[in-house]
């Protein structure tokens, strides 16, 4: 068989990203079709550049880093690579990689990290916090989104079978387009990569990408109200700088760290903090791997 896996972008590396890496490693003579990659992504995920074809939106100002810009552009984008020589089609999705088009003589998986978030189940968060409520821009934006809500439940039907990461996917993949999936499967989590360490220091760790929805803020907010308790911080994204702001002299922010220090802090600490409503949550049980509780908030894929 001849097969495809599209997704969105690889420039920046997530949960969905480490997914993606074991569909392109277990079948190493598909073809990957993106909206934008850039190198050190795909080093990283030990891909050869020989196999991506990006998108029209590479080649655009600014791409590798303000790809999200161009989130007007992504349905008409997804559609204009030509898959028809292909047999299988896997498409590993959290936004349009889904809404490529296919035809009756293919076979169509997609595994299905949710429906676009911020088009559906955080739209109104994400105006909020974007300041898109009002004015121009917010009609501007609600207008965009109106339409890719529309887009997405249409190339739903594009779909053979939707494999979610999560039943707690599951029922928003039914919920949004009505659509029964085959099985559920987890994503890989390299839990053989962690050790079971029995003795605890007295600090708690927070790690994630920083981005709203994964609720850092509110965590290091809850640890400058209790200052007899210790928090390190490890990650990188958008929302360093106002998360710094948040902190007391109790709380750490590290920053990106490397493996390593991930999991030495992982495997020292009192106790993992989670707050997102999170997909599936891969870290959790990673720290979960090192014999770390987990205190996590009680919906989603944490449940």
């Amino acid at each position: 068989m001849k097969i495809a896996i599209v997704h969105e972008w690889l420039t920046v590396i997530a949960g969905s990203e480490s997914c993606f890496k074991e569909f392109a490693q277990i079948y190493p003579e598909a073809d990957i079709f993106v909206l934008v990659s850039d190198e050190k992504s795909l080093v990283k995920l030990n891909i050869d550049p020989s196999r991506v074809t990006n998108s029209f939106i590479q080649k655009l100002p600014k791409s590798k880093t303000k790809w999200k810009n161009y989130l007007p552009l992504f349905p008409f984008a997804i559609e204009q690579f030509d898959l028809s020589e292909y047999d299988v089609i896997i498409s590993s999705s959290h936004a349009v990689a889904k809404g490529v088009i296919t035809n009756a003589n293919q076979t169509h998986i997609c595994y299905i990290y949710s429906p676009i978030r911020y088009a559906w189940d955080l739209y109104h968060q994400y105006l909020d916090e974007s300041n898109l409520k009002k004015g121009l821009k917010g009609f501007i934006a609600k207008s965009v989104l109106h339409y890719i809500r529309k887009w997405d439940r249409t190339t739903s039907n594009n779909v053979d079978e939707f494999i979610p990461i999560s039943k707690y996917i599951e029922k928003r993949v039914w919920r949004t387009y009505r659509r029964k999936s085959y099985k559920v499967i987890y994503p890989p989590v390299a839990v053989e990569d962690f050790t079971l360490k029995i003795e605890k220091e007295d600090f708690y760790l927070a790690a994630s990408r920083l981005v709203p929805y994964k609720k850092i803020d509110l965590i290091v907010e809850a640890f400058a109200q209790t200052p007899e308790k210790k928090l390190i911080v490890i990650g990188d994204g958008p929302d360093l700088d106002k998360i710094k702001e948040k902190a007391k002299d109790n709380i750490s922010i590290l920053g990106y760290q490397s493996f390593d220090v991930l999991k030495d802090h992982m495997q020292r600490a009192k106790a993992f903090v989670f707050a997102a409503e999170e997909d599936f949550g891969i870290i959790p049980i990673e720290a979960q791997a090192c014999g770390t509780p987990v205190i996590a908030y009680g919906k989603g894929g944490s449940l």
